[in-house]
């Protein structure tokens, strides 16, 4: 599958002749390559506008569509052969993920980690509207099925409510809370469905099948994802929804492009200035994106760094896009036609999406500060409705506490070390188990000494290499202005980044899961630049066989990744596994 045009043209070539699209992957910029703007590949926005004369009568439609697109986009479902292959592909590294999440989720049927609170307020959320307080000791009741001591009280809870909605709805269609499988539903649909979404997303970032393949496939058999698909916490609800908002500004990305090259094609044809540009039209990708940043933020407040960095990205993609087009007060014209529209259609959406969401909170008379405003009439926010001043006071306290907590907890982790998974969590080592001996020991695990684990650590070759090609993906960011570098590193910029202002607070490496995808894509990214463009007709018999060896290179890595996710396999699903091979998927001793 050819690649796009915005790094395939960046190769240097000789004078008079077109350069050469690679077939599978990234091209490589030259090392002697001059800096050019990320979407402005061939440096020519500069040096000659699309209204200038042309040497040939091609339309300026066509020839700004290549020029924005490239290419490879072009090129991508050019056919149905191409289409098929770009579902069939995806699709079936989307069955392994459903596989290797959906298999067993029932074990082990007990409450795992922080699913004593997100479970059961989720169970409280249905049969409440807001989450109650639960008797003393509930986890052994609930877990046999007994949910009588779910109390009326309101319970003091920390988080927005749509991860516990989404929870709730497994439940509810999973079975009801009497299956362990039907808490953790939600969650393995998610984490499932989020490979297919990334391979997609990846086949239309980097222009290629064969790379957003290589990306599903290595989110499949990542641990941080496989585990936080077989465990209900809120955290990979919120990469769902940041990963979903993503590939709809991708998405965005491109519709707007078309419509830029038509509409400025159209004005130039005509012998019209092309002034500030012409304008995009209402994006509803964009909204799309708003409302699901919006759910993001319900599941998680960390999800205000995905909107303010996606937010940014998709209106620097509107002005590299006018830059391309030749528009030459580029950024005045993003600033007045692009970014103010931005924000106004993604953040007021996203907001009110967030407050869609306390919909329960809001019809009920019970939740936790629900009549805050009238006990308190003098205080809070006098110039708001009661009921919004009263969840304004509710969300400082929560503030409050998510700014001071600083509980000790032996699993707690800096986020300098979250990149390379140096402390992972566990989530689940029962005693009953590691404690066995004898005949129990060998009827359990085939040996003198059993264990049962959970650990939410990702896939160390994913990690590992991640964390070298987020360096490479940098370089190639600032020295050559690739967008998909920029594009691959922005999760991981909402993601991580911000929480280094936080780390004298109890945190955790399994707050990574709501960057792996990104993770993902900036391995695979380098990986395409690894290989290449594919050797042209005038190419050497010795650049193909380094070409060749490139290739094999990479996909041993690929099968390593995979062999090394199956190694890793029982310890994210609590499988009943000798002591002796429990301790050796235990790499470091920090994961201990």
């Amino acid at each position: 599958m050819p690649t796009d045009g915005d790094d395939t043209e960046r190769q240097p070539t000789e004078q008079g002749t077109a350069p050469h699209a690679g077939a599978d992957t990234l091209p490589s910029p030259a090392p002697d390559a001059p800096d050019r703007d990320v979407d402005d590949p061939a440096g020519t926005a500069d040096d000659q506008g699309p209204d200038e004369p042309a040497e040939d009568p091609e339309p300026h439609g066509q020839r700004l569509l290549r020029r924005l697109l490239g290419a490879g986009t072009l090129a991508l479902d050019a056919t149905p052969r191409a289409r098929l292959h770009g579902w069939l592909w995806a699709l079936a590294v989307t069955a392994l993920a459903g596989f290797l999440r959906l298999w067993n989720l029932e074990r082990p049927h007990r409450l795992v980690f922080d699913e004593t609170y997100y479970v059961k307020d989720a169970y409280s959320l249905l049969m409440r509207g807001y989450e109650a307080t639960w008797g003393d000791e509930p986890n052994a009741r609930f877990e046999a099925g007994d949910v009588s001591m779910l109390g009326t009280d309101p319970a003091y809870v920390v988080h927005p409510p749509v991860g516990k909605w989404m929870i709730a709805l497994g439940i509810r269609l999973g079975g009801g809370v009497e299956s362990s499988a039907a808490w953790r539903m939600a969650a393995a649909v998610c984490g499932t469905l989020a490979v297919l979404m990334i391979a997609r997303i990846a086949r239309r970032l980097f222009a290629s099948t064969a790379l957003g393949t290589t990306a599903g496939l290595f989110l499949a058999v990542d641990g941080q994802a496989i585990v936080h698909s077989r465990v209900s916490l809120l955290d990979p609800f919120l990469m769902f929804f940041a990963l979903a908002a993503f590939g709809c500004l991708i998405l965005d990305r491109e519709q707007a492009r078309r419509r830029l090259a038509v509409r400025a094609g159209a004005v130039l044809d005509s012998g019209g200035p092309l002034g500030w540009g012409p304008g995009l039209g209402f994006r509803w990708w964009r909204l799309a994106a708003g409302v699901l940043l919006g759910l993001a933020i319900g599941t998680k407040w960390s999800g205000l760094y995905f909107l303010a960095v996606f937010g940014l990205l998709t209106v620097l993609w509107d002005a590299t896009a006018r830059r391309s087009a030749g528009v030459r007060p580029w950024v005045r014209a993003t600033l007045v036609k692009d970014a103010v529209v931005a924000f106004l259609v993604m953040v007021p959406t996203a907001l009110a999406t967030y407050l869609a969401s306390w919909a329960g909170w809001f019809a009920t008379d019970s939740g936790w500060d629900r009549h805050w405003a009238e006990n308190n009439p003098g205080q809070g926010v006098q110039w708001l409705p009661p009921a919004l001043r009263s969840l304004w006071s509710y969300h400082q306290g929560m503030w409050r506490f998510h700014s001071d907590l600083e509980t000790p907890h032996s699993y707690a982790a800096g986020p300098l070390g979250w990149i390379v998974q140096w402390r992972p969590t566990s989530y689940y080592y029962p005693a009953e188990v590691s404690g066995l001996t004898g005949d129990a020991a060998q009827q359990a695990c085939g040996a003198a000494s059993c264990s049962q684990a959970i650990v939410a650590v990702g896939n160390p070759l994913i990690w590992w290499a991640g964390t070298a090609a987020i360096l490479v993906a940098l370089f190639w960011l600032v020295r050559y202005r690739d967008w998909r570098a920029g594009a691959a590193l922005s999760g991981i910029v909402a993601g991580w980044v911000p929480w280094f202002a936080y780390a004298h607070r109890t945190i955790f490496t399994f707050y990574t899961i709501a960057f792996v995808p990104w993770v993902v894509l900036t391995l695979v990214y380098v990986l395409g630049l690894l290989v290449g463009p594919a050797v042209g007709d005038d190419g050497t018999a010795r650049d193909r066989r380094a070409r060749r060896w490139t290739v094999a290179a990479v996909g041993v890595f690929v099968a390593l990744v995979v062999a090394v996710g199956l190694f890793f396999y029982p310890v994210w699903v609590g499988f009943v596994i000798p002591y002796d091979q429990w301790h050796l998927r235990m790499w470091l001793p920090t994961w201990i």
